[in-house]
This record gives C-alpha cells, sequence and structure tokens, in this order.
C-alpha cells in the first residue's frame, strides 16, 4: 500500500472511459488500412499505364526510321554536264564499263603433285580426300595432319597465278570454294581440310 493517503484521483474507476494527461485510453482505436491499400492501387495502376500503355500511344504518331526510308522516294542520279544551266534539263551521262582485259587460256595440269592436310582431327579424313584426288587423275605428294594455325573452313592454297585453274579445278571436284593464293606453303597446291570436311 501507499503511505499516502487516499484523494479524489482514487476514486476514479480503472476502467473508465475518463482519462487525464497521466492516463492514456483503454479503448483501442481501430485504424483502417482501406486508405493506404486504395493509394498503393492506384500507385500500381498508374505505373502500370505509364510502362505498358504510354509508348504505344505516343509511338502511333510518329514514323519509326526504317518507316522513313522506306516511304521515301527514290531519287534517281543523273549527273549533269558542266554547261548545264538551272533551265536546262540536266543530261545522263554513259556510264563506262571497263573491258575485261584477255588472259592466256589456263590448262588444267593434274601432274602437279597435290598436298592433302586434315586440319579437324578426323581420323583418316585425308587419305579419303587423297583416294578422291587420286582417282580424279592427280598426283599426291603428301596425306597428313594439319601443323598450321586453326582452320575455320576448308581452304585450297596455290603458289601464283599459273596454279590457279588447278585450285579451280580441286574446288569443283572436292566441293571446297575458298581459294588462297600464297607461297608461304612452298609446294604448288594443297589441300586444308576445316570443320565440315
Amino acid at each position: 500500500m501507499s503511505k499516502y493517503p487516499r484523494d479524489e484521483f482514487d476514486d476514479v474507476e480503472e476502467n473508465s472511459a475518463r482519462h487525464g494527461v497521466h492516463r492514456s485510453s483503454l479503448e483501442t482505436r481501430k485504424s483502417s488500412l482501406a486508405p493506404l491499400m486504395f493509394f498503393g492501387v492506384a500507385a500500381l495502376l498508374v505505373g502500370l499505364l505509364a510502362f505498358f500503355i504510354m509508348p504505344k500511344v505516343l509511338d502511333n504518331g510518329t514514323p519509326t526510321a526504317s518507316e522513313t526510308t522506306a516511304t521515301a522516294p527514290a531519287e534517281p542520279s543523273v549527273s549533269a554536264t558542266p554547261s548545264a544551266t538551272p533551265t536546262e534539263e540536266p543530261t545522263i551521262a554513259p556510264v563506262e564499263t571497263p573491258t575485261p582485259e584477255p588472259t592466256p587460256e589456263s590448262v588444267v595440269d593434274k601432274s602437279i603433285p597435290v598436298a592433302i592436310f586434315n586440319a579437324v582431327g578426323t581420323s583418316g579424313l585425308a587419305g579419303r580426300y587423297s583416294a578422291l584426288v587420286m582417282g580424279d587423275g592427280w598426283s599426291v605428294s603428301q596425306s597428313a595432319n594439319w601443323a598450321g594455325q586453326p582452320q575455320g573452313t576448308s581452304v585450297i592454297y596455290y603458289n601464283g597465278i599459273e596454279q590457279k585453274a588447278n585450285a579451280e579445278a580441286l574446288s569443283v571436284l572436292l566441293n571446297i570454294p575458298t581459294l588462297l593464293d600464297t607461297a608461304d606453303l612452298g609446294i604448288p597446291l594443297a589441300v586444308v581440310l576445316g570443320p565440315g570436311a
């Protein structure tokens, strides 16, 4: 018990609705989450509208770069003569096509030895291609694995313009369209079998 005598404040009921500065209300206030939820849903809808719908609405009126280039009329390329004045119609200058220089007729010489190299590591690949080349009448000087740079595709190397006809004939026979002129290998014709061979 308290050592102080009872006074008027001691007579207030414990569960009374009255309260003062020194007492807190015993009634709990019920706070509603409805306004907060309403604000959150509204903010989400505004964000979705801005993200999905507004770009489409804004893009409908302006043409894209591909549309402008597709619809732009092509202007004819006309070269005017130096004597043309603004009142005269421009004249079209004739286009001169260069005539190809005559080249000596190249003859395929199957006696030139061909080296065949396997650049993919498939066992027996160079041997199979060697048999195909020899079956067509060519002579094969060597059939081995490639020790040079890795190859992205099959290549036929030839040494000089005089070997180009031979390289083209091998290209048709082996279905290898890539031909390169080089003297680095030191041999007249070399077939390097790359991926896909």
